[in-house]
């Protein structure tokens, strides 16, 4: 059984893009709806013990505000790229801001923790829609030697929405209820439809209908949604009861994979975009995607820990502390925009991931009592080593897949990045297991594990230099 659709035709690449004032109402459109999404994904976890209190419940039953926006952005990415690729994505995306933006209201008025967290996972369909075709739009904007620089502008938005999601999540908490998180999320995602509406770019109309296949769907989402729980479970895992819950999600995810595959293989077209897979320098990108994020993940969340319990640093300048790593991001982003297509991808991203193994080796050796600016330049260097390695691998991913597949390899790009995030959070976890009670200890080993994730990715961008990479031109 399958849904069907009325396809777009592929929009071809374009030669010159769009111009002047339409390209910045479109980039507009694409900067302020990633905004949103980061945004919200950041500010929330403050509000979770004023929600534990407000309703008198156990504070662990509130990880799933988190977890339900988590699990349904990740189990619907590839699907809504899939439908982006047929529909137009400029379909794709304004229907998910318009859901998240109605969900936001649902979440704002929810009576009950069960309520919010199935507003949240509406929210997360509706973010689904618009990353899963965010880099997709942008390679349609975007006029290929300038795609570089679009691609820089979403990494920096990224940084610098994640640095302000906290702060601004910190000043609405201390005066008013977490409600107010939600508020400014309806009248946004309608500027965004309304503004969108005019100015992203229109598929064109094809006369043939595609569709998806319901089974395809679900075993995606059966597949993604059981390796997420089996990592969570992992994660927060108490002892063997824990483990064993683990071992069933992961179980039921692997039975569900192995049925997913051998179905897409049949696909011309697949949803899980194995044919992309095939093709050398998209899957060493994507290898070395999910192994930065892993990384980056279990830096920035050990790094909190190893400046406030092992070097004594307080709460608030550690927090002024952290934000270096993602300006320098910010600032070196749009300066690496500049030179992707000048200088070989390959490099710049064995490049930024060497610079990032070098800051996270002198986070691991960080003197007791270092000084503000000798903690701060360790994590400034590690924000620009991942801002040198983001957007030209991103560049690569979307640009090496076929125009009429843009919205698949956007879907890989969320894909990756979920996978390696949560890699990275079951990495650290594992590290406070074996290493419990050990002042610094758990925090150090975990950091070495990042760098060799880090080297591992640089390896991968390296092999995009080598015949391999020249071969899947041809």
């Amino acid at each position: 059984m399958s849904i069907l659709l009325s396809s777009a035709t592929p929009v071809p690449e374009p030669v010159d893009g769009m111009q002047g004032r339409a390209r910045k109402l479109a980039m507009a459109v694409i900067v302020c709806g990633l905004m949103i999404c980061v945004l919200d994904s950041t500010m929330l976890n403050l509000a979770l013990p004023q929600m534990a209190r407000q309703w008198q419940i156990d504070p662990s039953y509130t990880l799933w505000v988190v977890n339900a926006n988590q699990i349904a952005s990740l189990v619907l990415l590839l699907p809504l790229a899939a439908l982006g690729d047929r529909l137009g994505y400029k379909r794709v995306y304004l229907w998910g801001m318009l859901v998240f933006g109605l969900a936001s209201i649902m979440a704002a008025l929810a009576p009950s923790l069960p309520w919010l967290i199935a507003a949240r996972a509406l929210q997360g369909m509706g973010m689904a829609g618009a990353l899963s075709v965010n880099g997709a739009l942008v390679r349609q904007i975007y006029p290929r030697g300038m795609l570089g620089q679009g691609m820089a502008l979403n990494s920096m938005v990224v940084a610098l929405s994640t640095v302000m999601g906290p702060v601004l999540a910190a000043l609405v908490l201390s005066q008013l209820n977490w409600r107010w998180l939600f508020s400014l999320h309806l009248p946004l995602a309608l500027w965004v439809c309304w503004l969108g509406m005019q100015a992203l770019p229109k598929p064109r109309q094809g006369s043939d209908a595609r569709g998806l296949s319901w089974w395809d769907v679900g075993l995606n989402v059966v597949m993604f949604g059981s390796i997420f729980l089996a990592l969570d479970r992992v994660s927060h895992s108490q002892g063997g009861q824990g483990l064993q819950w683990a071992a069933l999600w992961l179980g039921i995810g692997l039975i569900a994979g192995v049925f997913y595959v051998r179905r897409q293989k049949r696909e011309t077209q697949p949803m899980l975009p194995l044919d992309l897979l095939r093709i050398p320098v998209f899957a060493l990108s994507m290898g070395a995607s999910i192994s930065a994020f892993s990384a980056q993940t279990i830096a920035f969340l050990a790094v909190p820990f190893l400046l406030i319990e092992t070097h004594g640093v307080s709460i608030g300048r550690a927090g002024l502390l952290i934000s270096a790593w993602p300006l320098a991001l910010a600032v070196v982003a749009p300066m690496v925009g500049r030179k992707i297509g000048r200088i070989p991808a390959g490099r710049l991203g064995a490049m930024g991931m060497s610079l990032f193994a070098a800051g996270l080796c002198a986070l691991a050796l960080l003197p007791v009592g270092a000084a503000a600016w000798d903690i701060a330049w360790r994590l400034a260097l590690c924000g620009a080593g991942f801002a040198m390695f983001q957007s030209p691998n991103n560049h690569t991913i979307v640009t090496t897949a076929p125009v009429h597949r843009s919205g698949a390899a956007s879907g890989m790009l969320g894909s990756a990045r979920h996978t390696g995030q949560g890699l990275g959070a079951v990495c650290l976890a594992g590290a406070f297991v074996l290493w419990p009670g050990t002042e610094g200890v758990a925090e150090q080993r975990a950091m070495w594990l990042a760098v060799a994730f880090a080297v591992l990715a640089a390896c991968f961008s390296g092999l995009r230099y080598t015949p391999v990479a020249a071969a899947s031109k041809n």
